[in-house]
This record gives structure tokens, sequence and C-alpha cells, in this order.
């Protein structure tokens, strides 16, 4: 069994465990599952087309607009911070996404421009309490923030709590949707069998997020283009799915892309956009 056979048919037996029923029955034959070889050639010859994930459909010329422009660093400094947000108003990248201390400088250095401000949640072991999590989102997103990236609850996800996990999920999702903003949810990939990393992605989607997200970058590992696909193949053509952790050329991030990623996360931003390599880490 190739790769995605297995993706297909581990998404089809989790999904229906969880009374989901058949993932692929209105996908009409479009997704990664069925249509492996048209992901296999967007990736070896640089082709400009996917049909099978929406959003991120195009695998851009200008990768700037897919890049969350990432510092989540311990030791980042106020100076850092503003480096950043220069260099993203340079660039022209989606966000930048900074430690929660940081929204409300990041927010007055991108004022008046299109470049969101995006903040981490429960960050990074995701073992902070729920409500501790919605109080946090909402207090980041009071300071400026637009966009949240959450740690899901891995140790709850791995002892089979499924309904603790969903409403984790759920009370940032809410409050992220009072504010108008956006709820990435990151699912630690480097930690889950590849059914955890199907039922996560599900339970992401139950729990009214507006992405799917690979990794932290802290866990060791980081974003694969299985993973990718998995995922992709889990929540259907149209819910975000954000690569991060590793990626860190232009060819990394066509991949992710090419394999259903609609945002990446990197340190490595100008690297991408400028066609150069970075050995930074996330």
């Amino acid at each position: 069994m190739n790769q995605e056979e297995l993706i297909e048919a581990v998404t089809r037996e989790v999904l229906t465990a969880l009374g989901q029923g058949d993932p692929c029955a209105d996908c009409h034959g479009s997704c990664a599952a069925h249509s492996p070889d048209r992901v296999r050639s967007v990736v070896a010859n640089g082709a400009n087309r996917v049909s099978y994930h929406g959003e991120g459909s195009e695998v851009p010329m200008d990768l700037a607009k897919y890049i969350d422009h990432t510092l989540l660093a311990p030791d980042a400094t106020q100076e850092d911070v503003d480096t950043l947000c220069a260099e993203a108003r340079e660039y022209g990248f989606a966000s930048v996404c900074v430690n929660p201390t940081w929204v409300k400088r990041a927010a007055q250095n991108l004022r008046g421009s299109d470049v969101r401000v995006a903040s981490v949640i429960g960050f990074p072991f995701g073992a902070t309490l729920s409500e501790i999590k919605a109080m946090e989102a909402r207090r980041v997103l009071r300071d400026g923030a637009k966009e949240i990236d959450m740690v899901i609850n891995v140790g709850a996800l791995k002892s089979g709590q499924h309904d603790v996990v969903q409403s984790d999920i759920a009370k940032v999702s809410d409050a992220c949707h009072e504010a108008g903003a956006i709820n990435k949810v990151i699912i630690e990939t480097s930690l889950l069998t590849d059914e955890e990393k199907v039922i996560a992605s599900h339970l992401a989607q139950l729990a009214k997020a507006d992405y799917v997200k690979t990794s932290t970058g802290y866990a060791g590992g980081g974003a694969t283009v299985g993973d990718v696909l998995l995922m992709r193949e889990t929540v259907g053509p149209k819910m975000g799915i954000k690569a991060s952790g590793g990626v860190r050329s232009r060819e990394d991030a066509e991949e992710m892309i090419a394999a259903g990623a609609t945002r990446i996360g990197a340190s490595a931003g100008i690297a991408i956009v400028t066609g150069g390599e970075s050995s930074g880490h996330y």
C-alpha cells in the first residue's frame, strides 16, 4: 500500500469509527487520496495548480501572502519584534506571529498596513486549562491580534478524551469569532500517530476552527508533506491548513502548498520569498 492509499484507508477508518460516515462521499474524486498523481506532478514539475485544496489551489509566484513571519523565541527582545514587523511590511507577509507579551507592540508597529498580528495560546505544550486559553485569547485579541494559533491538549487526545479536546478548541474558537478573528489549531503532529492526526484534525473542524496546523516547532520534527496530505484528506477542501516547523526554503514552502497547505509558519520567511535558505528554527 502506497502513502496515498494509506492516507485514504486511515482517514476512512478513523472518521467512520467516530460516527462521521464516509469522508470522501462528497469529494467527487478530487481529493488527495484519489488524485495523488496530481500532487506528485506539482511537486516534481513546479506546475501552478492543484485542484483539491480550495484557497491554496494556486502555487504562487509570490509566496509572501502565505507566510506567517514568526518570532517565538523565549529570548526575543522588543528590538527583535520591531525588526520582524519592519520585515513583514517590506515583504508583505500575511502576518507576524509573536508571543502574547509582544502583541500590543506588534499591532502598533503594523498599524496602517495589511499585515495582521497573530499570537499563540497555550504555547508550546497545550496543557493550559481551557478557561485560561480562552481568557488568554480574548486578551491578545483586545491587544490587537487578528489571528490565534492555539495548541491542543495533546495528553487528552492521546488519552482518548475527544470531548475534552473538542471543547478546549471550541472555547478558543468562540473567543476568536466573537472578535472577528481566526483560530488555527496546532495538533503537534510529531507526537501523534496517523490515526491521532486524523482525529485531532477532525475535532478541530467540529470545534469550528478555521485552520488546522502541524507543529509548534518545539516538540521535535515539523511539517511534512505526508502530514499535510493527511490533514487535507481529513478536513476537505475548504478548511485552512498551516504547515509550520522546518519550512526553510522556497522549495519547502511550494511542496507544502502543493500538498494542501494554505498558510506557512516560518522564521525563515525572507529566505523563502527571496529563494535563499535558512538554518533558523521556529
